[in-house]
């Protein structure tokens, strides 16, 4: 059976399928977000989980946004056809902002909102390597709007995608395929290209009328590894990415829109190198362009410029990594039916240097202590320290405590942006908005105490402090008047029941004790904020029926929303694969099993309610 691989660093278990792993080896995965090096997943003082390939495969996601319902640490909410809300702990609306979102190093959230356009975000699943997600502050590494964390999307090498490989995929909601090559250049150097196209049917509201929410899109890339000098620990990765996709027209209040287009390429090239003392360097530069066009809301080009380096040293009991870094953005945001941003153009540049140092204290004991400045154009520099302390008990067990700062800096959405757009004002942005702050509290405990049974969980405490608010029209500005607590917990567990059936399992509770600071006259207050469930939890099960056979059964509970209400669902999704022969397998696919229908985000009546549905995946690796 064709199996995706699992390159995690040079670890040991580079070439084995995660289906042969055990749990204590799954543990041993080494990981880059928590700590900017690699490093053992059990013994990361952080709220980390992995998503790897294999599960990825076996789940039947055919979208990024999909895969990340597999973290359990992670609340992915479906808005339509092809958007999402996605956060970790709490304050999850269509344009979250407190999010950090990487893909191969590349940041990928929107500079004038801070937040992702989840449609514009589109990978060969295949070729994902893994996904590390971090729930909690990574600003000390990461910078501003790395508040409540950070998703860390790693694709493969192209040494580990050689060869051909064909995804096909479709059923009554969608269908899309993949073609993807990859071979050798001259020298030591490997290569990929790849093409996927993509298309989305319409949703339905709860009346069973069809929204205006299809989606088509087109995606061509590349990527190209080398390591030039023979006989030394170094790499030289050259990828990138175009794209274009187009939605259905739109319409508001009967009045026809055009529909909205989206498009834009990225071209990223980064060094790392392994010296001669141990020590390590990478640097990095990349340049990011995307175009939206929307009628409806605003139209956004912008193109980024980044370029970062670091640099590891170590000593016998201390671990140091510093660096520093330089983004640019320049953006003109025309107007729409809503929305304008005044001036329409404009540019923006970001400056950072870090330093994170992990002390050992005793043969068990490390503390990591770490510290950002970061400067941007509105608020100039913020500090974003971090202290972490961890304790290596027997049995792979791991207690860990931390404090950190973080802030979410404020973005063009946050200062410029008016609706309508031109005056009289509505709403207009705050040209006195500052940087909404977390202080965040941590304790976890990770463990692997036997081969079978592996388990995390966490508590957390942010206090919040000049969360976003308004006013009460007209020319409401944006202010910073709320503040308050949210806190909970984090688990999740996995059970090796036999050597052909493991389970696994997450909760996450989430209270939210928010309010409007005295002298505020915002009319909605923190529900503006976001919209969160005070509890999700899932069961997830992989059974190897024979050796050429899969089951897979996944179900999935969230909380009501509470504003707008949102009633709480299960979801039961299904899964059989089938090795038809060598290198071809068949999966069939049954989504939302036992729920006729649901909403996960919106307002009723308008809102998209998802259905069951089939879908047929084929894979075939040549």
């Amino acid at each position: 059976m064709a199996l995706c691989w699992l390159a995690s660093s040079a670890a040991a278990v580079t070439q084995r399928s995660l289906a042969d792993l055990s749990l204590e080896e799954l543990a041993n995965i080494e990981i880059t977000s928590v700590s900017r090096r690699a490093e053992r997943l059990s013994d990361a003082a952080a709220s980390v989980y992995v998503i790897t390939s294999e599960a990825i495969r076996r789940s039947g996601a055919t979208s990024l946004p999909q895969a990340l319902r597999l973290a359990p640490n992670l609340q992915v909410a479906q808005i339509d056809a092809s958007q999402y809300a996605i956060t970790a702990r709490g304050f999850n609306n269509a344009i979250g902002n407190k999010l950090l979102v990487l893909i191969d190093g590349r940041t990928v959230y929107t500079p004038f909102f801070s937040g992702v356009f989840w449609d514009q975000q589109d990978l060969v699943l295949a070729d994902i390597d893994r996904i590390e997600v971090i729930s909690g502050p990574g600003a000390t590494l990461w910078g501003a709007n790395a508040v409540n964390g950070v998703i860390n999307v790693i694709t493969r090498t192209a040494q580990a995608t050689q060869g051909t490989q064909l995804v096909a995929e479709g059923g009554a909601r969608e269908a899309q395929v993949s073609l993807r090559h990859g071979g050798e250049l001259p020298g030591s150097g490997r290569y990929r290209v790849y093409a996927k196209r993509t298309l989305r049917q319409n949703t339905l509201d709860e009346n069973g009328a069809a929204l205006s929410d299809g989606w088509d899109s087109r995606q061509i890339g590349f990527r190209g590894d080398w390591s030039p000098m023979a006989g030394q620990a170094g790499q030289f990765t050259l990828q990138g990415d175009a794209y274009e996709g187009q939605a259905e027209p739109q319409s508001f209040l009967g009045i026809p829109f055009a529909p909205i287009e989206v498009s834009g390429f990225n071209l990223l090239a980064r060094w790392d190198q392994r010296l001669e003392d141990g020590s390590s360097l990478r640097i990095q530069a990349y340049f990011d362009q995307t175009r939206r066009d929307d009628a409806l809301i605003y139209r956004p080009k912008m193109d980024v410029t980044d370029i970062e380096f670091q640099h590891g040293l170590q000593w016998p009991g201390q671990k140091l990594v510093w660096g520093g870094g330089y983004r640019r953005s320049r953006d003109d945001i025309q107007p729409a039916f809503f929305f304008g941003f005044h001036p329409a153009q404009k540019v923006m540049s970001w400056k950072n240097l870090f330093v994170q140092d992990e002390i050992a204290l005793g043969a068990e004991v490390d503390l990591t202590l770490g510290m950002k400045f970061e400067h941007n154009s509105y608020t100039g520099t913020e500090s974003l320290p971090s202290a972490r302390l961890a304790w290596k008990l027997a049995n792979e067990q791991l207690l860990w405590a931390a404090l950190s700062r973080a802030v979410r800096a404020p973005a063009r959405l946050d200062r410029d942006i008016s609706l309508p757009p031109a005056p009289p004002y509505i709403i207009a942005g705050g040209p006195d908005f500052v940087s909404e702050v977390a202080t965040v509290t941590e304790l976890g405990w990770r463990a692997t105490p036997t081969p079978g049974f592996s388990f995390s969980i966490t508590a957390f405490h942010h206090a919040w402090d000049k969360l976003r608010s308004g006013q009460l029209p007209p020319n409401a500005l944006v202010q910073n008047m709320i503040e308050g607590t949210t806190h909970g917990i984090e688990a999740w567990a996995n059970w090796q029941l036999m050597p052909a059936w493991r389970i696994s399992a997450g909760l996450t509770t989430l209270r939210e004790n928010l309010h409007v600071k005295a002298g505020s006259t915002d009319p909605v207050g923190p529900s503006a904020l976001g919209n969160d469930p005070n509890y999700q939890w899932s069961l997830r099960s992989a059974f190897n029926i024979a050796a050429d056979q899969e089951l897979d059964i996944a179900v999935r509970r969230v909380a009501a929303l509470p504003k707008p209400t949102v009633p709480a669902y299960s979801a039961v999704d299904l899964r059989y694969g089938l090795q038809l022969s060598d290198g071809l397998t068949l999966s069939v696919v049954g989504q939302n099993l036992f729920d006729r229908r649901h909403a996960e985000f919106g307002e009723a009546p308008v809102r998209s309610e998802f259905r069951r549905s089939l879908l047929f995946q084929l894979r075939w690796a040549l």
